[in-house]
C-alpha cells in the first residue's frame, strides 16, 4: 500500500520557509499571510509527528529532521516543475498528428495546409493518411477528420461540413457526338464509382433525374475517391462526387457540373478528437482552422 502523502500546500510552505528561514518572507513570496504559513507548517509538523523548525534569537533554523526532509522535498518540486515545463513546451510546439482519409487529404486538406502554416508557423503538422478509424488510446494521433454519421462514442465529435453528391465530368465530354446535354446522355459514358459505395449510387441518381432503371452501363471503379476524380479530369468517364473532393477542380475548370441534380446524403465530414485533449492549444488551433476553411468553402461553393 502506498504511503499517504502530506498536503502539497504544506510542503510548498515548508520549502519556501526553509529557503528564507523566515515565515514572514515565505508569506510574501507565496502571497499569503504570516499566520497562513505558520498554520501550514504546524499542520505539517503534526502530520509528521516531528518538529521541522526551531526558533533561535527571533530567527528560524531547521531541525535535524527538517534538514533531512528538505532535500528530497526540494528535489521533488524541481522534478515536478521540470515535467510541467516539458509538457507545456510539447503541447505548444510539438508536432500535431492528424489522421485523415487519403482522398480528403489529397483533394481538400493538403492544398489548404499552407494557410494553416501561415497562421501557425510554430506548429509542425504530420498528416497520417489512412482509411482506418484511429484508436486514440493506441495510436500517436491528436485529431482526425472522418466521414460518416458522426457516431463515435467516447470522443468529441464536431461537424465540419455536410455534403451532397452530384455529377462531374471533364469539359471535353460536353462536346463531340456523345456530348452530355441531358441526364440520359450520361448512360453513353463510362460511370466512375467508388468501391466503398455500399449501394448503387448511380441508380439512385438516375431515379432522381427521372430516368428509372438504366441498363447496359459501363463502369470503372476505384478504391480511393481522389483516383475517381482524377479519372474524371482525364475524361475517362463521369463521376458522382462532392464539393470537398471536386471543388478545387471545378473552380479551376478541370471539371464541370453538367446538371444541378444533387443527392442528399446522411453522411458528413466531422472533426474527431479525445475529449480530454480537445482544448490543447495546437489541437484547438487546427480544429478552428479546419472549420474556418470549411465555412469559406461553403460560402464560395455554388448553391
Amino acid at each position: 500500500m502506498a504511503e499517504r502523502l502530506p498536503p502539497l500546500n504544506a510542503l510548498r510552505c515548508f520549502d519556501i520557509a526553509a529557503k528564507h528561514l523566515s515565515f514572514t518572507k515565505a508569506a510574501a513570496e507565496l502571497h499569503v499571510t504570516h499566520s497562513a504559513v505558520s498554520h501550514q507548517i504546524k499542520a505539517l509538523e503534526e502530520w509528521l509527528g516531528l518538529p521541522l523548525f526551531r526558533r533561535v534569537n527571533r530567527g528560524l533554523v531547521l531541525t535535524e529532521a527538517g534538514q533531512a526532509y528538505l532535500k528530497p522535498i526540494r528535489e521533488a518540486f524541481e522534478r515536478l516543475g521540470d515535467a510541467t515545463r516539458r509538457l507545456r513546451v510539447r503541447e505548444r510546439s510539438g508536432p500535431l498528428t492528424v489522421s485523415v482519409m487519403p482522398s480528403f487529404a489529397g483533394k481538400w486538406l493538403v492544398p489548404r495546409l499552407g494557410r494553416f502554416r501561415q497562421r501557425h508557423p510554430d506548429i509542425d503538422v504530420r498528416i497520417s493518411a489512412s482509411s482506418e478509424l484511429v484508436d486514440f488510446e493506441r495510436d500517436d494521433v491528436d485529431i482526425a477528420v472522418r466521414y460518416g454519421r458522426g457516431n463515435w462514442p467516447g470522443l468529441r465529435v464536431e461537424l465540419l461540413m455536410h455534403e451532397t453528391l452530384f455529377v462531374v465530368c471533364s469539359p471535353s465530354l460536353l462536346q463531340g457526338p456523345d456530348a452530355i446535354r441531358a441526364p440520359a446522355d450520361i448512360a453513353r459514358h463510362t460511370l466512375l464509382s467508388d468501391l466503398d459505395w455500399r449501394i448503387d449510387v448511380w441508380q439512385i441518381w438516375f431515379e432522381a433525374a427521372g430516368l428509372g432503371v438504366v441498363e447496359g452501363r459501363r463502369a470503372l471503379s476505384f478504391n480511393y475517391s481522389n483516383l475517381m476524380i482524377q479519372a474524371a479530369v482525364d475524361g475517362l468517364g463521369v463521376a458522382l462526387s462532392q464539393h470537398a473532393l471536386a471543388g478545387d477542380d471545378l473552380a479551376a475548370g478541370r471539371l464541370v457540373r453538367p446538371f444541378d441534380i444533387s443527392l442528399p446524403t446522411e453522411y458528413a465530414y466531422y472533426v474527431v478528437m479525445p475529449e480530454v485533449s480537445a482544448e490543447r492549444p495546437k489541437i484547438a488551433a487546427f480544429r478552428d482552422w479546419l472549420k474556418d476553411e470549411a465555412k469559406a468553402g461553403k460560402e464560395a461553393a455554388p448553391a
